[in-house]
């Protein structure tokens, strides 16, 4: 897996924008992150521009606006920050990560039926290859 920029909680919320929306423009990412978080607009474009100096954003002028797309796709994102958050609470381990969350009662009914369901589907899954 390639090398993915350090992005700060704040870079992310305008990145979740970016990825829902591109391409999008300086002024509609203003607009969406500013209906969601009550951040100024010139703290908005520096975000842009600090994703922008990151290699997480590319940017290009289409007359007098800046069109934004990612550079860094959404899965590799998440799937590089859940492996890290894994390995720095769990030592890795995605059973121990689950386990913790049973113990302490932070999965309703619904969330272990949904999970059991989930385990059977892989199982079928992996039972009719």
């Amino acid at each position: 897996m390639r090398e993915i920029p350090p992005i700060s909680e704040a870079e992310y919320e305008v990145m979740k924008i970016v990825w829902k929306y591109e391409p999008i423009s300086t002024p509609e990412v203003v607009e969406k992150v500013m209906e969601k978080i009550d951040w100024k607009p010139n703290t908005i474009q520096t975000m842009l521009t600090r994703l922008v100096k990151k290699k997480a954003l590319q940017t290009r002028k289409d007359g007098r606006v800046f069109i934004y797309t990612s550079l860094v796709p959404e899965h590799e994102y998440v799937e590089q920050k859940s492996k890290l958050f894994l390995k720095q609470f769990f030592d890795g381990a995605l059973n121990s990560m689950v386990l913790n969350f049973i113990e302490n009662d932070q999965l309703s009914k619904e969330d272990l039926a949904e999970l059991r369901e989930i385990l059977s589907e892989r199982d079928t899954k992996k039972g009719g290859k």
